[in-house]
């Protein structure tokens, strides 16, 4: 009854922790701990890429981006990727969208894949090394781009309808 018990307790203090994607309890616009490494008209550092499929890939200079940063146990990267998958962005011609997957790999990102069959570029960040230059926690996060790589928005995404703030 004891064990039962304390792998109950055990078992809702994960779910409570893991809910919000890290262990910031408060709403993201009043936590100051969520820090943002760059700004609105800043030059996004990282231009070109590897999918998880090993390709490169290029920002592409003729089109808008939205780049997302997210980890794929996260409930809040998975709701922002679904709600995804529903919006006219997936279709919009002139949007390229990467998300990264920060403390995944290639195989962690094609097993996720598999369930969400996202028709966009997967990039694998096991050690952090590009979320790290960007954010110091929070997932996800979305940082709209703009033709020449400058930072229109950043978003924590860790609300539903996140999208609907995407505007360039």
């Amino acid at each position: 009854m004891i064990n039962k018990l304390s792998a109950t307790l055990i078992s809702t203090l994960l779910c409570a922790n893991l809910s919000g994607c890290n262990t910031v309890t408060e709403p993201v616009n009043v936590d100051s701990r969520y820090e943002t490494y760059i700004q609105v008209g800043q030059a996004f550092k990282h231009t070109h890429f590897n999918n998880i499929q090993g390709t490169p890939i290029t920002l592409n200079p003729n089109k808008n981006k939205l780049v997302i940063l997210f980890a794929t146990w996260c409930s809040d990267s998975q709701r922002t990727l679904k709600e995804l998958q529903a919006s006219p962005l997936l279709h919009d011609s002139s949007v390229q969208i990467i998300a990264i997957g920060r403390e995944e790999n290639s195989t962690t990102l094609s097993k996720f894949n598999i369930d969400y069959q996202l028709p966009f570029d997967l990039v694998a960040d096991p050690d952090r090394a590009i979320y790290k230059q960007y954010a110091n926690k929070g997932v996800p996060r979305l940082i709209l781009l703009d033709k020449h790589n400058n930072v229109v928005k950043t978003l924590i995404g860790e609300q539903a309808n996140i999208l609907d703030q995407v505007i360039w």
